[in-house]
């Protein structure tokens, strides 16, 4: 405790050499405590990071009086970890992360995604509003099955036929398309 005390004031001053002291005596305990709790070896060298990066520009928040380092620097840890498990996590592509180089490749894209909305809309209603739901809306099934009022199992079923139904006229769509382009130019 007593060399806690001389590396914490040293702390204070920014001393470096007193933050890889602290550092090497807590990590590997703060480290494990991190990693039980989120289960993820990146996840957990982050918040260990991110731990004594707080600890480094805060050290004037820790108070002697109300407990050792140890339980302040893992309180600073915990929280961390439970914030990100908090947060939900991105399921959903927000970057455009296109490859196409030349205009013909966009032009066929659109094309394409006409003749998919031309094949989604061929498609029966409860096929289409389940392939709505969990492609277009991002619903999981059990959520999507319960939307549409059906048996997980029925749902799963009508997801199965939809896309065997889109894969046969989506192909058959996109073979005259092309043929279409070879005879226009």
């Amino acid at each position: 405790m007593q060399d806690d005390s001389i590396l914490i004031s040293r702390l204070k001053t920014k001393d470096e050499k007193a933050l890889a002291l602290l550092y090497d005596k807590y990590a590997p305990a703060i480290f494990g405590v991190i990693l039980r709790l989120c289960k993820d070896e990146g996840i957990a060298q982050e918040v260990l990071q991110d731990t004594f990066m707080t600890i480094w520009e805060k050290p004037d928040a820790y108070d002697p009086e109300k407990g050792r380092f140890y339980t302040w620097s893992y309180r600073i840890a915990k929280n961390k970890v439970l914030n990100i498990l908090r947060k939900p996590k991105k399921l959903i592509q927000t970057e455009d992360l296109s490859v196409y180089k030349n205009k013909e490749a966009i032009e066929l894209s659109n094309d394409s995604e006409l003749a998919l909305k031309g094949s989604i809309n061929k498609l029966e209603a409860h096929h289409k509003r389940a392939i709505e739901l969990v492609y277009f809306n991002g619903l999981t099934h059990r959520e999507a099955h319960k939307e549409m009022d059906v048996p997980l199992g029925t749902f799963k079923s009508y997801l199965r036929q939809a896309l065997k139904k889109l894969k046969e006229s989506y192909s058959i769509a996109l073979v005259l398309m092309l043929i279409l382009i070879e005879v226009m130019r």
